[in-house]
């Protein structure tokens, strides 16, 4: 019988956009176990740690050096019944932590149905079969692009950036704003397809304009950004300054040089994480993150249709095709997340102000639980649950355990607990102001919680 307690050796990727050497968290946090096959070099970027079965790069059990992928296919008791009967034999979901110094392409994650007949029609750009959903938990201050603005915050735009009004056109700009203005008031079904209707027209349009046209425009934006600072677009939007949005084109177009990236991002909601804030994204919603480190929870897929701000290859007609449309205000795309009720915090962890939260998507094939250790000694009891998880410290130290199996953790240590385990953390503070923080993700088939 395997232990249910397995120390894992997860691999970091160097792409362009990652923080270089020990600036990068993942980088860090791969170095925290050592390698034969891995240093951190200090001029190469590193942008993700995999944790998890995906084959692309299986994290691999530290004592055996044999991959997750082959433990839990070996010994279904690791997943649980009720998630092997589901799901396989593997892991539903995929843990990374990113570390972001460059923005990351624009894009959107296809659902199940689109992402079978993507990987059927083009295996080598998409790998895989399956949807990926994501979930994103600052670790440091984290910026990003998610989801489509209000749609008169769009109309704005149209109306006081002339440069990307001159990409979409006129006709389809004019019947943009009419709509979106006649359509303010109104709540029905009806206004609301008639709204993504003409969302998807003109983001489509701009999507489609020439190479030769958006160069020009992208010329005229960037002067008009270096020169009107707090007067840019209009002064902005209440929820973007016009600041907020020179600083931006002009930090994307020196990372991009002239990229659909620069005009897209006047399309999204533009949002700022501190440590601890969350977002959820569905499958088919855009996005784009700009800089920060992150704890990114998905469905175990590497399917990504881009189309801006990347040298990789794009899928513009895929991507304009398959988006759902959906527009909010950011605060109703932020995560809510709440005390995980299956953990217990002993006292001198509640007085100190430790805490275990629990970030609960509306999807089945992950959670992901931040707990918070304060202080020497403070210690959290996880209830057994009928499924996988993942931790990994991001800060302080302390030690593990699952039934008489002790080890240490610490920043950039990660640990499998197979399924029907109770698992203790205890903190090894040497001040008490000192945090021991961790991320466990997790997956459990609703009905055997509690029988509901």
């Amino acid at each position: 019988m395997q232990v249910p307690l397995i120390r894992l050796r997860c691999g970091a990727n160097s792409y362009d956009w990652g923080k270089k050497g020990n600036e990068s968290a993942a980088a860090r946090f791969a170095a925290a176990t050592p390698s034969d096959d891995f240093t951190v070099q200090d001029d190469k970027p590193y942008a993700e740690l995999w944790m998890g079965t995906h084959p692309s790069n299986p994290s691999k059990d530290v004592t055996t050096g044999r991959t997750l992928l082959d433990l839990v296919e070996d010994n279904q008791a690791l997943l649980a019944p009720s998630v092997a009967a589901q799901y396989g034999n593997k892991l539903p979901f995929l843990l990374k932590v990113l570390s972001i110094n460059k923005a990351l392409s624009i894009q959107a994650h296809p659902n199940k149905k689109l992402a079978e007949k993507l990987h059927a029609r083009d295996p080598k750009n998409y790998p895989d079969d399956n949807h990926k959903p994501e979930m994103a938990i600052a670790i440091t201050p984290f910026e990003g692009f998610c989801g489509f603005r209000p749609l008169n915050e769009i109309a704005h735009f149209l109306e006081h950036v002339p440069e990307l009004r001159q990409l979409i056109g006129e006709d389809k700009a004019n019947e943009f704003v009419t709509t979106v203005k006649n359509n303010e008031d109104k709540t029905t079904e009806e206004a609301e397809q008639q709204n993504k209707k003409v969302l998807q027209s003109v983001f489509g349009s701009l999507m489609s304009s020439s190479e030769e046209d958006m160069t020009a425009a992208a010329a005229k934006l960037v002067e008009s950004a270096s020169n009107s600072g707090a007067e840019f677009a209009g002064s902005g939007v209440a929820a973007t300054s016009g600041s907020v949005l020179a600083e931006l084109v002009t930090r994307l177009h020196g990372q991009f040089g002239p990229d659909y990236g620069l005009f897209v991002l006047f399309f999204l909601n533009y949002v700022t994480l501190e440590p601890g804030e969350a977002l959820f994204l569905r499958a088919d919603d855009i996005h784009a993150y700009i800089s920060g480190d992150i704890v990114e929870c998905m469905a175990s897929s590497d399917n990504v249709v881009r189309a801006g701000l990347t040298p990789k290859f794009k899928d513009v007609d895929t991507l304009v095709n398959m988006l759902t449309y959906n527009y909010a205000p950011i605060d109703e795309q932020k995560m809510n997340p709440s005390d995980y009720p299956y953990v217990t915090l002993n006292a001198t962890a509640y007085s100190s102000g430790s805490s275990s939260i629990l970030y609960d998507p509306p999807i089945d094939e992950f959670s992901v639980v931040r707990t918070v250790l304060r202080g020497n000694g403070s210690k959290a009891t996880f209830d057994p649950l009928d499924g996988p998880s993942i931790i990994i410290c991001t800060g302080g130290k302390g030690k593990i355990s699952v039934g008489p199996t002790v080890q240490e953790i610490k920043e950039g240590y990660v640990y499998f607990v197979g399924a029907t385990a109770e698992c203790v953390l205890v903190s090894e503070a040497e001040d008490k102001e000192d945090e021991f923080v961790t991320f466990k993700a997790f997956c459990e088939v609703k009905e055997h919680r509690n029988g509901a």
